[in-house]
């Protein structure tokens, strides 16, 4: 499995596609920096809002948009030439490639989410807050959107191990990203679409809420979670049984 993964991510080092993970999280900082000040806000409230304008930009577009990327591309190298007969060619088990590939694409996001921290923490420092990092409600947001990405990477997997063609699966992706500012004003719908579930996960409750926010924590992991367990096994059964 160790061997496995040093071999996937020297494969994603000679591509300029890990760059990616930077993108998001110093967009998603100008934002918070350029956000004007509202009259009243201060201490926590600054945090609050700061956090809520970054991951509107973050996770309601780029972070599906970076999972999607993320999982096409950890299949693009075996789709060419014949990757997958050299690959399975050698003593490993489909599953323990697909567990990789799949834990390679997590691992990326998880990075993003880490740099969308920092960038979090230096526009804090640059606006000069004074009031303390509420940890709680930023590490829950950090965890939440990674752990929203989930659903999003299973299915993409699923997509990309199944078919060749490298733009197919991304632009099934950004064609269900786009209407994620609709979904999530749906508290019908919006909780069990896997693409707007990082969004909802990532913005702080403060009260007055609107559309899918108003669905609890709660029942949006155990969709997430469902969601992904259904996803993944199903790709992964997929997988271990396609003809190479």
């Amino acid at each position: 499995m160790i061997n496995l993964l040093s071999s996937e991510w020297l494969k994603l080092r000679k591509s300029s596609v890990w760059l990616l993970i930077f993108i998001s999280p110093l967009l998603a900082a100008l934002a918070g920096f350029g956000e004007a000040d509202h009259p009243g806000m201060e201490g926590e409230l600054q945090w609050l809002y700061t956090l809520s304008s970054m991951a509107f930009v973050h996770a309601l577009l780029f972070l599906p948009l970076l999972t999607g990327v993320f999982s096409a591309f950890v299949c693009r190298y075996e789709h060419l030439g014949g990757g997958w007969k050299q690959l399975l060619s050698l003593p490993v088990s489909r599953r323990n490639v697909y567990i990789v590939k799949f834990s390679l694409v997590m691992g990326l996001i998880a990075v993003s989410q880490l740099l969308f921290l920092g960038g979090l923490l230096l526009v804090a420092q640059l606006k000069g807050f004074d009031a303390p990092i509420p940890w709680k409600i930023i590490l829950e947001s950090i965890a939440g959107g990674w752990v929203a990405c989930l659903p999003v990477a299973a299915l993409q997997m699923f997509v990309s191990a199944a078919w060749s063609s490298f733009a197919a699966p991304l632009a099934i992706n950004v064609v269900f990203t786009l209407p994620n500012i609709l979904v999530a004003n749906s508290e019908t719908y919006g909780p069990f679409y896997p693409w707007a579930q990082p969004f909802l996960t990532m913005i702080p409750r403060m009260g007055e809420e609107f559309g899918a926010l108003n669905a609890s924590m709660e029942t949006l992991l155990i969709v997430i979670l469902g969601g992904f367990v259904l996803f993944f096994l199903s790709g992964m059964t997929y997988f271990q049984r396609k003809e190479i």
